[in-house]
C-alpha cells in the first residue's frame, strides 16, 4: 500500500492517496460506509443518525440483526461482532464494539467493549470499559464507569458505578428482584507484588457455578466504597459491609466487616509467599469455569437456536479464554516458586443428565426454563457440575 496512511476509528489503516478516505484498505476494494449502512437499514436495523454511525467493512451484515438499534456515535468493528435483535449500541453516548457479541435486547449505553459477550437483556452503562474474558449473563448489569476484564457475572448480578473488576466470577440470587450486587466504588484487587514482577494468581469466587447457574441460591452483597483482595471466596447469602477492603473469606450467610490490621515490616527483595494456598484457589477457580463451560457446551447449546446459538457459541469461546488465562497465570506462579504444576483435566468426559437435555418449548427463555426446573432436575444437574468441577484437579 502506498501513499499516506491514516488511522481509522477502530484502528484500521486507510489509503488516503486513493482519493477516497472513506474506503478502508483490507487487501480488496471494500464497500463504503454509506453502502454498509444502507445494507443494514434495508435489513431492518435502526440507524438513528447515519452521519454519526460507523460500521467497519469486515462486519458481516447478517451479524447485525433486524431490530438492533445503532445510536449516534456507534462504531462496530471486528469480524466476530454480533448485534442481536433489539440490542442497542450507544443509547447514552459514543460506544465502540470490537469483536463483541450482544444478545437479544442487550445494551452498551456508552463506552468500549472488546471481545466481551452480553447475553439477552444484559446492560452496561455509560463509560463502560469491557475487555476480553468478560461475560455477562441474562439480566446482569452495570451502572456507569465500570471496568471489567476476565470477569463473569451470572444472571441478574448487578454492579454499581465506578467499579473495577478483574479475574472474578460472581453468582447468587434468583431473579431481577432478588440479585447479587456490588456496591459503587468497589475494586477487586487482582495483583500481588511478590517475586520479580508480581503475579495475578488472584482470581476470586463470589458464589459458585455448581449451584449458581440454577438461580436458587441466596443473593450476595459486596458493599461499596471498598474492595476485595484476591483470591477470596465468598459464600451465598454473605454480606460484606461497605467501606472496607475484604482480606479474608466470607462464609455463606455471614455479615462481615473486617477491621484492618497494622503491618509495618521489612520485605526482602524478591520475597515469595508459599505456593499452597493460592495454587489451591487457582485450581478451584479453573474448575468452576470449566464447569460453566460444560454447562454452556452441553446444556445451553442444546437449547439454543438462531441468534441465540451464535451468542452461546461466543460465550463458550470467552470461557475457553478465561480457562487459558487462569492456567497461564498458575503456571507462571508455580514456576517462580519452583514447584510442580498440578495436573489439570480441562476436558472432563462427563455427560449432562438427560433431565437437562429435554427440548425447550418455543418462546421459553433460558432463564424461564431454569426457574421452571424440577427439584430432581436441579439436584441431578448440581451433582453433574460438581463432578465436572472435582474432575478438573486436586
Amino acid at each position: 500500500m502506498s501513499g499516506l496512511v491514516a488511522r481509522g476509528p477502530c484502528g484500521r489503516n486507510r489509503d488516503v492517496a486513493r482519493g477516497d478516505p472513506a474506503r478502508w484498505y483490507t487487501g480488496a476494494v471494500a464497500a463504503t460506509p454509506d453502502e454498509i449502512l444502507l445494507t443494514l437499514a434495508q435489513r431492518g436495523v435502526e440507524i438513528v443518525d447515519p452521519r454519526q454511525t460507523y460500521v467497519a467493512p469486515e462486519i458481516e451484515p447478517d451479524r447485525v440483526c433486524a431490530g438492533a438499534i445503532l445510536h449516534p456515535g456507534a462504531r462496530l468493528c471486528g469480524a466476530r461482532t454480533f448485534i442481536g435483535p433489539g440490542a442497542q449500541v450507544g443509547a447514552e453516548g459514543p460506544a465502540t464494539v470490537v469483536n463483541g457479541v450482544l444478545g437479544r435486547d442487550a445494551r452498551i449505553d456508552a463506552g468500549y467493549l472488546d471481545s466481551a459477550v452480553l447475553l439477552d437483556g444484559a446492560r452496561v452503562g455509560w463509560g463502560a470499559h469491557l475487555r476480553p474474558g468478560t461475560l455477562l449473563e441474562e439480566g446482569a448489569s452495570t451502572a456507569h464507569c465500570v471496568g471489567l476484564k476476565h470477569t463473569i457475572l451470572l444472571s441478574f448480578v448487578t454492579v454499581g458505578s465506578v467499579v473495577n473488576l478483574c479475574d472474578l466470577l460472581m453468582a447468587g440470587g434468583t431473579s431481577a428482584a432478588d440479585h447479587s450486587e456490588v456496591g459503587s466504588g468497589f475494586i477487586h484487587f487482582n495483583f500481588t507484588p511478590w517475586g520479580i514482577r508480581g503475579d495475578k494468581a488472584t482470581a476470586s469466587l463470589v458464589g459458585d457455578v455448581v449451584q449458581g447457574v440454577f438461580l436458587r441460591q441466596r443473593r450476595i452483597f459486596l458493599g461499596g466504597a471498598g474492595g476485595m483482595v484476591g483470591p477470596r471466596r465468598v459464600g451465598f447469602g454473605a454480606i460484606a459491609g461497605a467501606g472496607q477492603v475484604v482480606r479474608r473469606d466470607v462464609d455463606a450467610g455471614q455479615l462481615s466487616v473486617q477491621l484492618p490490621r497494622a503491618v509495618d515490616r521489612t520485605i526482602a527483595p524478591g520475597y515469595l509467599d508459599a505456593a499452597g494456598f493460592r495454587q489451591g484457589r487457582n485450581v478451584e477457580y479453573i474448575a468452576q469455569v470449566v464447569a460453566l463451560r460444560e454447562w454452556y457446551r452441553q446444556v445451553r447449546r442444546a437449547h439454543a437456536t438462531g441468534p441465540a446459538a451464535i451468542v452461546v457459541d461466543a460465550a463458550i469461546q470467552v470461557l475457553g479464554l478465561c480457562v487459558a488465562e487462569r492456567v497461564k497465570r498458575l503456571e507462571a506462579f508455580v514456576r517462580e516458586r519452583d514447584v510442580a504444576m498440578p495436573p489439570l483435566q480441562l476436558e472432563p468426559d462427563l455427560a449432562a443428565p438427560d433431565s437437562l437435555l429435554a427440548p425447550v418449548e418455543d418462546g421459553v427463555s433460558h432463564v424461564a426454563w431454569v426457574q421452571g426446573l424440577s427439584d430432581g432436575a436441579v439436584e441431578a444437574g448440581t451433582t453433574w457440575l460438581r463432578a465436572v468441577s472435582d474432575a478438573v484437579g486436586p
